[in-house]
């Protein structure tokens, strides 16, 4: 939502602020064309970076524990008993169940219940450039084929109400599927979105004056 919410306004924000400057409709599909590839470029490279520094953080942790496992066992046995006392068991109880789950998979019983990792779900960065690019991708399509489709006068028109329903629809979305408040988050995403695109277009139309 995050990735498709950042290609519309910045991509449409582009559009019109080209448009603004009295560009011929060439440009003005140049520009967001541009905008769709380097934001996608641009969001899997960071989200590449990212992700991959998480990744090597939990590989780094992965290690250690597995070092200290083999160096001193008891003192990690301790460690894990007192985690699951915490958690509210009586003593002899939580030791009864690190031992076992120790027995099981010392490791993974670390991971997961000191560090909350899962070696088979780690941080995937080609995974998250990914889904970032293409996510943007999307988003970042619906000004450019509305800047394709839109009669030449009515195009600056045209994006600027496509991205707003558009953004309005993503913020209800999802809100809806993260169990908030539908209306608040697409005002939210309209307010910010629409000032994007009403200051990039208010620059755009300056510089033309200028030029």
């Amino acid at each position: 939502m995050l990735g498709a919410d950042d290609g519309i306004v910045s991509t449409a924000s582009l559009m019109l602020g080209v448009a603004a400057t009295n560009a011929s409709s060439g440009a003005v599909l140049t520009s967001g064309l541009a905008g769709l590839v380097g934001g996608a470029l641009s969001m899997a490279a960071g989200e590449y970076v990212s992700v991959g520094s998480q990744r090597d953080a939990e590989r780094a942790d992965l290690e250690k524990e597995r070092r200290e496992l083999h160096e001193t066992p008891d003192a990690e046995l301790r460690e894990l008993t007192e985690i699951y006392v915490r958690r509210g068991l009586d003593h002899d109880l939580a030791r009864q169940v690190a031992v076992q789950l120790s027995e099981h998979d010392a490791l993974g019983a670390h991971l997961r219940d000191e560090l909350n990792l899962t070696p088979d779900d780690m941080a995937n960065p080609t995974q998250a450039a990914t889904t970032s690019a293409i996510s943007f991708a999307l988003g970042a399509s619906i000004p450019l084929l509305v800047a394709v489709l839109a009669p030449t006068g009515a195009r600056m028109w045209a994006i600027g109400l496509a991205a707003l329903f558009s953004l309005g629809l993503l913020g209800a979305v999802g809100a809806r599927l993260g169990g908030g408040l539908s209306s608040r988050a697409a005002i939210r995403v309209l307010v910010g979105g629409g000032l994007a695109m009403a200051i990039t277009t208010l620059i755009g139309h300056l510089v033309g004056k200028i030029g």
